[in-house]
């Protein structure tokens, strides 16, 4: 079985998946790389070496290949390519042979933009015209299917996806919790992040006089109000600023940590350091405007999440967390089993290609029973009415 997957370009998100997929048996991997990546995305450390991935392609060095790929593979995964292979991919979904496209939110800043003329027929010829064809689509995110929904496509066909990391050969183990409360915060600096939100909790533990640390690792152009906001409230002894680091310095980080805070609104797509602060064994306070979210954490059972991207509530659910000490690890433990049993690159690759066997015996192929391609309920954007918000703000 041919199995071709293409994006804009590799990277240590995709990575883990794709290695999963080239490591199945009966299968032969591509993955088609359409573009460079942006030197911007190199300084963050996620550059890497394609020459040592063999089951990479790059389109922009070898057209006619990586075009009979995508249009000749048995099964054909459409990700993110900004336009550059649109005509190829006009063809091959029209082919009538199976095919994925994997989204993130089409309507993230708000679904109240569907009603526009030109946007659904453009909506039309990207997505609708192919309702009752072979495709389905991996809803990278728990709101993508419900933006989807609005222009009715895929009917039946969306799947829950997302992004993955690698299975880990045996679970991290956290030592026992000492009395300083080790916390963590991760990503870039910029508005969305709400990175300030950090802070600001680390400013009320201080004031009811708990012992912790705060590690914030990134950099963007929000730093330097961070700073501020540190040295205002004379948290230099318990918040580090520690810049940007490479990827995997950053799970260095995470794995020293006891709570992972992830405080990204309705514009955060997925958030690919849940993922990896549950399989480092944190317990996660996130907000649940982010994809990932609602896919990964039952609230209460393998972390904590928070509605409507409030800080009080945010606080609520980290100071349960110091008044509870004992869940800590509980639902740290919880959260390693939610990564190693379903949302790891392993489990993705193989439901994936079980759900391709299924088709490809004349079956219709069952959703699996949770996780990755099961299938992706019509989830009202946890931030929808804030959106609004901001559009009459805006008008």
């Amino acid at each position: 079985m041919k199995v071709t997957f293409v994006s804009n370009y590799i990277n240590h998100h995709q990575l883990p998946f794709c290695k999963a997929m080239n490591s199945m048996e009966d299968v032969e991997f591509h993955f088609i790389q359409t573009e460079p990546m942006e030197e911007k995305r190199i300084a963050m450390g996620w550059g890497m070496d394609v020459s040592e991935l063999p089951f990479v392609s790059l389109f922009y060095e070898d057209e006619d290949k990586c075009k009979r790929l995508i249009l000749d593979s048995d099964v054909t995964i459409l990700g993110w390519s900004d336009g550059i292979v649109a005509d190829i991919e006009k063809e091959r979904l029209s082919s009538g042979k199976l095919t994925f496209r994997v989204s993130e939110r089409i309507y993230r800043e708000g679904q109240w933009k569907f009603i526009s003329p030109k946007g659904l027929m453009a909506k039309y010829n990207e997505h609708i015209r192919y309702r009752n064809k072979p495709v389905y689509l991996l809803c990278a995110g728990a709101y993508v299917a419900s933006d989807f929904d609005l222009i009715r496509s895929y009917p039946g066909k969306k799947l829950k996806w997302g992004y993955f990391p690698e299975k880990a050969s045996e679970s991290y183990i956290k030592p026992e919790l000492s009395e300083c409360i080790k916390l963590c915060w991760a990503g870039r600096l910029i508005e969305l992040k709400h990175s300030e939100y950090a802070i600001e909790t680390a400013r009320s533990l201080a004031e009811k006089g708990y012992n912790f640390r705060l590690d914030i690792v990134g950099d963007g152009n929000k730093r330097s109000d961070l700073e501020a906001l540190i040295s205002q409230y004379g948290l230099q002894d318990k918040v580090i600023m520690h810049g940007g680091k490479r990827p995997d310095e950053v799970l260095t980080y995470m794995q020293k940590a006891d709570v992972f805070l992830f405080t990204s609104n309705y514009l955060e797509g997925w958030g690919a350091v849940v993922n990896e602060a549950m399989q480092c064994g944190c317990a996660v306070v996130a907000s649940n405007e982010a994809g990932a979210v609602p896919f990964l954490i039952q609230d209460g059972v393998n972390g904590l999440s928070y509605d409507n991207g409030s800080l009080d509530a945010m606080q609520a659910k980290v100071l349960y967390l110091f008044e509870n000490r004992d869940k800590i690890r509980e639902f740290g433990k919880r959260a390693q089993e939610s990564i190693e049993k379903w949302w790891n690159a392993e489990n993705a690759a193989r439901e994936l290609i079980r759900f391709v066997k299924e088709y490809m015996n004349e079956n219709t192929p069952e959703p699996s029973a949770d996780g990755p391609m099961s299938l992706a309920p019509n989830l009202p954007p946890a931030g929808f009415i804030r959106s609004l918000q901001e559009k009459n703000r805006l008008e």
